[in-house]
């Protein structure tokens, strides 16, 4: 599949959002929205410089000289998209074409900021137009739940780097290292192994720290029968791999066995009842439900998994107060786990796509307890 047919598809099911709902024109500003429109990969980054301007005759990007070129290049001939770098202000220049597309109403996403949105009412009422603002409400978030096939094949390439990054962190762990330098390794070996970027601040969490599911690396220093809960993913293509292993440094304790092989039950019972169209907050029920007849239930207290794709927590979301369905195609995580304060954590993560029988996992890593050291 080509970007520019990417582009025109997803710009399809946008316009027939916008004929259902009455919509004359839409803006975008998220960065995650506009890089899934657009097609275009590795262009952006954290600057707030980019507007999608869509009504049902056009779709205009208005970007700066820094972007420009690499818009232009990354979403290749025949692109739906007319790029420019007028030197305006992005309230104007949406004005501007609100007023040219005779647009009376413009929906918005729900992500947009208060001060944009300020600005953007001033350059209307200044261009003496007249429209009315309505609130998308999470339907682009629906939108790129399903991924095609050339979002999956990123998604696999940055999971492939990612199990050959825990490989090698299995063979590089043992006492005496600090968990910063288990995370510089980790990165280090992703990023000059084909990683684009870090999905996120890898989480190295050793002993008692691992008791903390978002715990930061820090100083201390791994010792023989420390667990290690480890999560971490490579980025490509703008795209994400998410996964969580936790590794025991020697060999297990009775209780460190007893928790893990309770935490993988819950995994891998989730991970085959999942089916498309099933509820995220009923799977995460299933797994409350093992882990607290296992008689944990007190330790378990985040959910089951969330979405994975442009960004690293996305639709459809897993867990108790989810209201998402699962439909096919989409991509999530599935990753319960135990936490024990003074003592240790444990936490089993893969991420895969449901399929039209159920989930298939991305991740290829096994579920063993790695032993190291």
């Amino acid at each position: 599949m080509t970007v520019p047919t990417s582009a025109y598809r997803r710009l399809g099911q946008l316009r027939e959002l916008m004929a259902r709902r009455g919509y004359d024109a839409v803006v975008l500003r998220d960065l995650a929205d506009i890089r899934w429109f657009s097609c275009a990969a590795r262009v952006l980054d954290d600057e707030d410089a980019h507007t999608l301007f869509v009504s049902g005759e056009g779709a205009w990007l208005h970007t700066d000289s820094r972007y420009f070129g690499a818009f232009v290049q990354a979403m290749g001939e025949g692109s739906p998209f007319a790029v420019d770098m007028e030197d305006t202000t992005h309230p104007a220049w949406v004005a501007r074409h609100i007023v040219q597309a005779r647009a009376r109403v413009v929906a918005v996403e729900d992500t947009l900021s208060l001060g944009f949105y300020g600005k953007l009412s001033a350059a209307v009422d200044q261009a003496s137009a007249a429209c009315l603002f309505a609130q998308l409400h999470g339907d682009i978030a629906r939108m790129r739940m399903v991924k095609d096939a050339d979002e999956l094949e990123l998604l696999r390439r940055a999971q492939c780097i990612t199990d050959e990054a825990f490989a090698h962190i299995c063979t590089f762990i043992r006492p005496g290292l600090t968990e910063l330098q288990i995370r510089a390794e980790l990165e280090g070996y992703m990023l000059a192994h084909g990683a684009h970027a870090l999905s996120f601040d890898s989480i190295v969490a050793s002993g008692p720290n691992g008791a903390n599911p978002h715990a930061r690396p820090g100083e201390r220093v791994v010792e023989r029968g420390d667990l290690i809960v480890i999560d971490f993913g490579a980025g490509y293509g703008d795209y994400h791999a998410d996964m969580t292993r936790t590794v025991c440094v020697g060999s297990p304790s009775a209780e460190q066995r007893k928790v893990y092989d309770i935490v993988r039950r819950a995994h891998e019972a989730c991970a085959k009842a999942a089916r498309p169209g099933m509820g995220g907050k009923e799977l995460h029920a299933l797994s409350q439900r093992i882990i607290a007849e296992a008689g944990y239930g007190d330790y378990y207290k985040h959910g089951l998994g969330h979405g994975v794709g442009i960004q690293i927590h996305e639709h459809p979301r897993v867990g108790a107060r989810s209201t998402d369905v699962l439909p096919q195609g989409s991509v999530f995580t599935i990753e319960p786990g135990i936490y024990l304060p003074g003592k240790f954590g444990i936490r089993l993560e893969d991420f895969g796509v449901m399929g039209e029988h159920g989930f298939e996992p991305i991740t290829q890593s096994a579920h063993d307890l790695a032993c190291v050291g």
